[in-house]
């Protein structure tokens, strides 16, 4: 490992190495480190035990059946006396004498080796049955020992219990095991800016959710967490609190405290206490992971990014607990996708791209999330990782990938796939599909209004959403569904009608009322990203005034979505930016009304009968989603889910 060395800076105490090697060199590091070690077993109740893991081989006491058992309602008979029985000739047999009365699981009367189900007996009365079809020995009977004999292995050492193989252990007669104690991982979350969750947060301040987090991951995989209370940024602190988690934790993790800065004190604390084995993987993100060794025990530093956090998890906490358990930890299940744009990545490290996954025609598309180590939110809404090999620049848009999935393909395939502009109604569609339909889901890329077409033309999404104003026609979205979408027959379903205007910070302080107004020098702006509609909309009034966008001072500052744009104004980042009423009420901002939009969805008519558009349309033209969405502010719904233009007629409905 490189030397430690510090700044001269003020801030003597500062960290400036990372070392940056291959996690698969990392991770074989720390399991190295700690071959051999097993949890010991412990004796459970069999009926606690589905999840853990047996510690050694369990034979069965008993054997099941324990007798030759009935294994039909029916007859109890010797069978030779059924042979050549049959329709023309039947045989005839006496209740008590050489027949007897047996139900399903009943033991076999002395004498007796197969039993005719009662469907095939005839009762003549006085105490006499007529068969005509002989049996066979042993037919319609479990014989002794038939699942498992008295000593036979039921399940060997190693094993992750089921819910069968609790039924099978407790039919061999055991109702006890030895099972591997459940290690104890221990979480330190540390850092002077956290609080707990519940507490409202000041500027600089921030929640402390990853214990929740790292907590689930560690009991999903079998494991029992113990978070500790949050430790301040001061050496000696967290010092006791690692030396005190060792004395009674099987694996420890220190949140945060993992970088290159003044205050992550992970790599301080191992080197007093135990050993460095490595400070940084070259993985993105999950960079500043710390693997070391106190006291013989694993402690090992979790990144404070969320994102971050979730990703070393997976590579070196999960297949330490599973050695620890003595399982294997098996990758995850791989599918080929078709990437809907290009990712860019730099050389030299593994990236891990989130990415969304749906079934489009005969192809299952990926499109890649927005990436960045703190955003909570790309991990719920990911279906799968791509995962950029450290010696490519990334991928092209239409190529094969293959995905690491996170989610069952079942739930995948039944996605119905949005690419297009963004608005907040989609969320409530994406709600009420689910409610409606549990086994379909909406996933909604915001790749702006023209990324949409392009990737409806494409054969990436089954619908865009649109709302493109045409400079020459003043009409919306034909003009660039004929251009982009090309020879394709598609439709137009109007979504809404939405407000645009100018977002402003509660009381308009600087008395924004118009564009003209976004060309003051003492006015900062936000804008939508290239190919958004809202940003054709402004390019538009801008030529239509004779204003220079030069002038605008944040025109290249851009944003995904109305939500963005609408927090960069109410954090201060920006006086004004342009989007819809929805936006700006839900963030507690003023709106200066501009002008009225229409919101379509462009579907291809060879979508039109796939389940999930069907449950799409059906929900946007129910009573239920027209008024969620007025309810929102700034929409009108007077033509909601009307098809509005069709290719094929190349005329308005």
């Amino acid at each position: 490992m490189p030397e430690e060395t510090f700044s001269s800076s003020p801030n003597s105490q500062r960290q400036v190495y990372l070392e940056d090697i291959p996690y698969e060199v990392a991770r074989e590091k720390l399991l190295k480190s700690f071959q051999g070690i097993l949890m010991p077993g412990e004796t459970r109740p069999v009926v606690e035990c589905l999840g853990r893991v047996t510690a050694a081989p369990v034979f069965a006491a008993v054997s099941s059946p324990h007798y030759h058992a009935a294994a039909m309602d029916g007859v109890a008979v010797d069978a030779s006396v059924t042979f050549g029985a049959r329709e023309t000739s039947p045989v005839t047999l006496a209740v008590g004498e050489n027949a007897f009365w047996v139900d399903t699981g009943d033991p076999l009367p002395p004498g007796t080796n197969a039993v005719i189900m009662v469907e095939d007996v005839a009762e003549k009365g006085g105490g006499e049955l007529e068969v005509i079809s002989p049996v066979a020995p042993w037919e319609n009977v479990r014989i002794y020992g038939e699942d498992m004999v008295e000593t036979e292995l039921i399940l060997p050492a190693n094993h992750k219990l089921r819910p069968v193989d609790i039924g099978a252990v407790l039919a061999g007669g055991v109702t006890e095991i030895s099972v591997r104690r459940q290690p104890l991982v221990t979480f330190i979350p540390t850092g002077s800016e956290l609080v707990p969750p519940g507490a409202r947060p000041a500027p600089g301040q921030i929640i402390e959710f990853n214990s929740a987090m790292i907590s689930g991951m560690v009991r999903e995989w079998g494991g029992i967490p113990k978070v500790t209370p949050i430790v301040a940024d001061d050496l000696s602190a967290i010092l006791e609190a690692v030396k005190k988690a060792l004395s009674e934790s099987d694996l420890v993790l220190i949140g945060a405290g993992s970088s290159a800065g003044s205050e992550d004190y992970t790599s301080r604390v191992l080197d007093e206490l135990g050993e460095v084995f490595v400070h940084g993987v070259a993985t993105r993100p999950g960079k500043p992971v710390v693997l070391g060794r106190a006291s013989r025990k694993p402690v090992i530093g979790i990144p404070g990014y969320p994102v971050s956090a979730a990703l070393d998890m997976e590579l070196f906490v999960k297949p330490l607990v599973c050695q620890f358990l003595g399982l294997p930890c098996p990758p995850p299940d791989t599918v080929t996708a078709t990437l809907s744009r290009s990712v860019v990545s730099p050389m030299g490290v593994d990236e891990f791209v989130r990415v969304k996954l749906g079934k489009v025609g005969q192809k299952l598309v990926a499109t890649p999330l927005v990436r960045g180590a703190a955003l909570t939110t790309s991990l719920v809404r990911a279906d799968g990782i791509l995962v950029v090999p450290r010696g490519r620049e990334g991928y092209m848009g239409g190529r094969e990938v293959e995905v690491q999935l996170i989610r069952p393909l079942w739930e995948i395939l039944g996605t119905v796939v949005h690419i297009g502009s963004h608005d907040p109604i989609l969320d409530l569609l994406a709600n009420l599909l689910r409610e409606m339909h549990p086994e379909m889901t909406f996933s909604s890329a915001n790749q702006g209004s023209l990324g949409g077409l392009l990737a409806l033309r494409r054969g990436e999404c089954h619908m865009a959403g649109t709302h493109l104003l045409d400079e020459e026609t003043g009409t919306y979205n034909v003009p660039y569904v004929k251009k982009y979408v090309g020879d394709a027959d598609a439709h137009l379903v109007t979504l809404v009608y939405r407000q645009q205007g100018l977002m402003v910070r509660p009381g308009n302080p600087k008395n924004i009322m118009d564009v003209e107004d976004l060309t003051r020098p003492d006015v900062t702006f936000v804008n939508r990203q290239k190919g958004a509609g809202t940003r054709v909309l402004l390019d538009f009034a801008l030529k239509e005034k004779g204003i220079d966008p030069a002038l605008i001072r944040g025109y290249d500052r851009e944003e995904y979505t109305h939500t963005q744009v609408a927090a960069a104004v109410k954090s201060g980042a920006a006086d004004a930016g342009l989007g819809i009423m929805a936006a700006a009420r839900a963030l507690g901002l003023d709106f200066i009304p501009w002008r009225e939009e229409r919101y379509d969805l462009a579907i291809l008519s060879e979508y039109l009968d796939h389940p999930g558009v069907k449950a799409i349309l059906e929900i946007i033209r129910s009573d239920r989603f027209k008024q969620q969405v007025e309810f929102l502010g700034g929409y009108d719904t007077r033509d909601t889910g009307r098809v509005v233009w069709t290719s094929r007629s190349e005329e308005y409905c």
